[in-house]
């Protein structure tokens, strides 16, 4: 088998197709809409165009791995994605781009779902939160590079973010299927049909604790997404900056997010998870009162607004793995749908702020700030619901 840290690049590729195929075309927006004749607002819901059928195909990605295997299912996944980017790279208006959006979003999610998968079928309990942190300090490197991608791509033309996002994706799939071994032999496999995936999901939405820790980890991400999703508006319209300046947000925001990352791999077995827990939401807690202190009795300007956000993911980044591989290991007959999920729950929370909630918010700095905070509220209360929580005493784990 591949070296640990050689999966964990591959399965951290495969998952940042998803914020690739947002973070790279966000500084092209002008752009876009003045070729293409489309409103800031169109331009908008092309995010909502991408999301809300990204949320709606990861309930099958994961079934659809446990019934044809893990690299099948990345192999279709990432090949009609490529197909879509070209087209969105060819589109001549709004409606068309939402359309090819709305395919990438059915199919950039085979990656990020089989990736979470994988992590469980291949290492087991505090290897598996090592690993999985592993994938997501790789990973959540994507967002800091895929602007900066964007934005050097923009300088020969928007269409060339598109056709970067398909060379990408064949890219990975090739390398996958080279490199990753298939963890779901034939005798393993599950049936796929509506009434398996639907019995499948009413016995892991029906787990109130599955339920919790899934929604806790979406709801922190969703603090951060605020931000990714409203940064035209944030860095552009409040903060001054131009299309390629994006990386004065992302590089800080993830540096936050690899090292809590890093934090998270380090101390995964030396503490218990619930102690971890309470230190990150503690951490987001204090980002989000700066934040909305700094909103308030401050003018924008770039180094302490998005600082706090900075701040914000080291909590968020050391409290996922934590989250993940807990929920994953409610339901291990059925890991690959409980990775649908979760990674559902997720993309439901940030379709519901793309389309409705961030418009909402965007007028002002202190709008985004307390969306970010409404979130991280509601990913506390979720978690503190869960046993895992109360896990403060538990002697640490071993190898």
């Amino acid at each position: 088998m591949p070296s640990q840290t050689l999966i964990a690049v591959i399965l951290a590729a495969l998952a940042a197709l998803a914020p690739f195929s947002i973070d790279t075309y966000l500084p092209a927006f002008p752009a876009i809409g003045s070729d293409i004749h489309a409103t800031p607002l169109e331009l908008q819901q092309s995010l909502t165009a991408y999301l809300l059928p990204y949320a709606l195909m990861t309930l099958w990605h994961g079934a659809i791995s446990d019934a044809i295997g893990r690299l099948a299912a990345i192999r279709w996944g990432l090949l009609v994605f490529s197909l879509a980017s070209v087209g969105c790279a060819l589109a001549p208006d709004a409606y068309t781009l939402w359309f090819f959006r709305a395919v990438q979003g059915l199919s950039a999610g085979a990656g990020n779902v089989v990736a979470r998968a994988l992590v469980r079928d291949l290492f087991e309990g505090v290897m598996a939160q090592r690993v999985m942190a592993q994938v997501q300090m790789i990973f959540g490197l994507a967002p800091a590079v895929a602007p900066i991608v964007g934005g050097l791509l923009l300088a020969v033309h928007w269409q060339a973010i598109f056709v970067f996002l398909a060379i990408y994706a064949v890219a990975t799939l090739i390398i996958a299927l080279k490199t990753l071994p298939e963890t779901v032999p034939q005798e393993k496999r599950v049936p796929l049909s509506a009434r398996q995936v639907i019995t499948g999901y009413k016995q892991i939405f029906s787990d109130r604790e599955f339920l919790c820790l899934a929604t806790a980890f979406g709801a922190n991400f969703a603090g951060f997404f605020v931000y990714v999703l409203a940064a035209p508006v944030f860095l552009i319209k409040h903060l001054g900056l131009n299309a390629h300046q994006f990386g004065y947000m992302f590089v800080p925001t993830v540096c936050g997010m690899v090292l809590g990352s890093w934090i998270a791999r380090h101390n995964a077995g030396k503490y218990a998870s619930g102690r971890i827990l309470r230190i990150a939401y503690l951490g987001m807690a204090g980002a989000v009162l700066l934040n909305i202190a700094v909103c308030f009795w401050l003018p924008p300007y770039h180094v302490w607004n998005i600082l706090p956000v900075a701040l914000y993911n080291v909590g968020m980044a050391l409290a996922m793995p934590v989250l993940s591989v807990a929920a994953l290991d409610r339901h291990p007959r059925l890991r690959g749908t409980a990775a649908s999920g979760q990674a559902f729950l997720q993309m439901v929370l940030s379709t519901l702020s793309a389309g409705l909630i961030i418009p909402l918010l965007w007028g002002h700095v202190i709008g985004l700030a307390l969306g970010m905070g409404g979130y991280a509220l509601f990913g506390w209360w979720c978690a503190r619901q869960t046993g895992i929580w109360h896990q403060v005493s538990t002697s640490p784990q071993k190898n």
